[in-house]
């Protein structure tokens, strides 16, 4: 299929075209394969469901050793 882009950043796709140079690719198949790794990455992302449970503590610093007791007598009025 022949395509005409548009808005392509110049020094972005120099250096594109010269990779695929290096690496003996036809323009085309060196193209077709970032279109195909850059919507497996997105395709990635949608896929990733971030569980509560997977959370891991972590120190709030010094002086912070009874906040969530202070958090607890503020809400609750204990």
């Amino acid at each position: 299929m022949n395509i005409t882009i548009k808005d392509v950043d110049e020094p972005v796709f120099r250096k594109f075209k010269a990779e695929s140079v290096r690496k003996r690719m036809k323009l085309g198949n060196a193209l077709t394969n970032a279109m195909m790794t850059w919507l497996e990455k997105e395709q990635g992302k949608k896929k990733v469901k971030k569980h509560f449970l997977d959370l891991k503590p972590f120190d709030w610093g010094e002086g912070t050793e009874r906040s969530s007791v202070e958090v607890d007598e503020i809400l609750y009025a204990k």
